[in-house]
């Protein structure tokens, strides 16, 4: 599977059945050449897409399936958001 077909995969969360969105980003281990996490954009300030606080970190391992369409994670929301730098 290539990356630009990952990104088109929603991401929903089974401990809620919330639909966190769609990985933009991955965090990789480039000495292993392993997927660390998936990283997810958190809501925007403005119009929902400008100004965003935070992003979501979800580690690998709490991936569930990957599926044709979504991506089932188990993940703690509150615990994997990232404040983001300036």
């Amino acid at each position: 599977m290539r990356f630009c077909e990952l990104q088109e995969k929603e991401i929903i969360n089974i401990a809620d059945g919330k639909c966190i969105g769609m990985a933009r980003d991955l965090d990789l281990d480039v000495q292993n050449g392993c997927i660390i996490a998936l990283i997810v954009p958190g809501p925007g300030k403005w119009l929902g897409c400008i100004c965003r606080e935070y992003e979501i970190c979800i580690p690998w391992c709490k991936v569930v399936k990957v599926g044709p369409d979504i991506i089932l994670v188990d993940v703690d929301e509150k615990e994997a958001r990232h404040k983001i730098r300036k």
